[in-house]
């Protein structure tokens, strides 16, 4: 089999009858959670919009906005907009606080997402005869079941390795004939590494492609991916509280992330004033879920900096396209595709006996992030002795791994010794160069 359109009928839908059925579906969506979830009717009553107001596009600026806070405010299931009994899955995501960001899916968002991931398959070129190895992480991230779903709905045999034990990913893509490659972006170079150290190269896997997401990556750390496992690279985008990925995907042009928009919204709006901006303009990212039932949200603001493109695409396909995000209008990290907020470190320090007084380095060496943490001791736990500040630092890695998910390296430094501000105190420090 040889498709270059998963569903061709929605994926090269005339301009028009996209707008009219988005129209349609944002109308019969926002009727579906105005009347199921009690937080969000109470929002549009004080905003004075009712189900009756919204017939279609033109009225998308009536809907009030949802963000990060909505979600932490009704932890867990506040915002879900189905009985309990009709949610068959649950995934979850960092939150500032400690407490994951909670999310639930039907049978019927399951089926959907995977066509969403399955689209992206086709675009560049697979089919039932392809070998996927999937390193994303399985659990409640929403990476590795993300992915499957669509490999599996298409007839790709899925390899669900999860990440991690490199040399045997290299093993299997060699003894198991992989095709695809599914994980991060640093992942997928440190696997590169892994293959030229093992004293192999491209010629002996046999890997085609690559999907990549979950955390920022350049196009020069996408060259770099492409050289050194013989592959073609391809991003996509997805979080969590709207899906997770397959909300837009590369196609084999390679130009841009297409946004599935007979199922997702999406605008660009002036993050200070929230007004929405036309197609080629900077700005923030916000969606509405159109088809979801289980958690609908109703234009999330995902706090993504990103530009849209609705120029035709070579592929064929109509639907507008979204750069890879440029950067973010709130203090949040990706570090090896895991979401990380300063808010939560200076909770930890702060539990155990630490001042506020810390910064956060990251970098990127060998296109892996770098994580480290400089801590002030408080007067009455310095210590010059090299084992009583390494056993320090050991406790107060666990201690944040136990919050954030991802290993920091810790080091702690004499009291007063981290530069003081006047203004707003500079606490990250992030080298990486991910955005022009």
């Amino acid at each position: 089999m040889n498709l270059k359109y998963y569903q061709k009928e929605s994926e090269c839908m005339p301009l028009e009858e996209l707008r009219k059925l988005q129209g349609e579906r944002l109308a019969k969506n926002f009727r579906h959670v105005y009347e199921n979830v009690e937080y969000y009717r109470k929002r549009c009553e004080e905003a004075g919009v009712t189900p009756d107001d919204i017939k279609g596009l033109d009225d998308l600026d009536k809907i009030p906005f949802t963000c990060k806070d909505d979600l932490r405010q009704t932890y867990p299931y506040g915002l879900f907009a189905v009985p309990m009994s009709k949610v068959v899955r649950i995934h979850a995501s960092s939150g500032t606080t400690g407490k994951q960001i909670v999310v639930g899916y039907t049978k019927e968002d399951l089926d959907i997402w995977d066509d969403c991931t399955a689209r992206q398959l086709v675009a560049i070129g697979c089919d039932e005869n392809d070998i996927a190895q999937n390193a994303y992480g399985y659990g409640l991230f929403t990476g590795g079941f993300g992915v499957h779903g669509g490999a599996t709905k298409l007839g790709i045999q899925v390899i669900p390795i999860s990440s991690g034990n490199t040399q045997r990913q290299i093993t299997f893509m060699q003894d198991l004939k992989s095709t695809i490659l599914f994980c991060t972006p640093s992942y997928a170079a440190y696997l590169g590494e892994t293959l030229k150290d093992m004293g192999l190269t491209p010629a002996d896997i046999h890997l085609k492609a690559g999907i990549f997401g979950a955390e920022p990556w350049t196009e020069e750390m996408r060259r770099d991916i492409e050289k050194s496992l013989g592959i073609k690279a391809y991003d996509i985008y997805g979080l969590t509280e709207v899906m997770g990925p397959g909300v837009a995907y590369e196609c084999a042009e390679q130009a841009g992330m297409h946004v599935n928009e007979d199922h997702f919204i999406i605008e660009t709006i002036d993050p200070k004033t929230g007004k929405r901006l036309p197609d080629g303009e900077k700005g923030e990212l916000v969606f509405t879920a159109i088809t979801k039932q289980a958690f609908p949200l109703m234009r999330f603001r995902t706090k993504d900096i990103g530009v849209l493109n609705r120029t035709p695409c070579a592929c064929g396909r109509t639907f507008v396209r979204m750069s890879k995000p440029m950067g973010r209008t709130d203090d949040m990290l990706i570090i090896r595709g895991v979401n990380v907020f300063p808010s939560q470190i200076e909770g930890v320090l702060m539990q155990n006996g630490y001042p506020a007084n810390y910064e956060i380095h990251v970098g990127r060496e060998n296109n892996t992030d770098t994580f480290e943490i400089l801590v002030e001791m408080v007067p009455e736990k310095f210590s010059d002795v090299v084992s009583e500040v390494s056993k320090q630092e050991k406790q107060l890695e666990s201690a944040l791994l136990s919050v954030l998910q991802i290993k920091a390296k810790v080091t702690l430094v004499a009291p007063k010794s981290i530069a003081r501000s006047e203004g707003k105190a500079k606490r990250v420090i992030d080298t990486r160069k991910l955005h022009d």
